[in-house]
């Protein structure tokens, strides 16, 4: 859970972060060389996978100000957040 400015600016350069560490493009999509039973499953610790294939993070971002959010909306990462 990720509350106000500084953490939802924070949540956003961890959940980047996680992407990178496990593989997962900006668009929510796993690369077809690292599929499921590959071996290491650690990824399902911090996202869910959606009937479509996309990785979706567990978070919740809450902040009063809208600006904040909107501002990073122009990142993949935010609209796979949001859908």
């Amino acid at each position: 859970m990720h509350v106000g400015q500084a953490g939802t600016q924070m949540g956003n350069a961890c959940w980047e972060l996680y992407c990178l560490e496990h593989g997962i493009q900006p668009d929510g999509q796993m690369p077809s060389d690292k599929t499921h039973g590959g071996g290491d499953d650690s990824f399902n610790t911090f996202f869910s996978e959606t009937g479509a294939g996309k990785h979706v993070p567990r978070a919740i971002f809450v902040d009063l100000e809208p600006t904040v959010i909107g501002i990073n909306k122009h990142l993949e990462l935010v609209k796979v957040i949001i859908s």
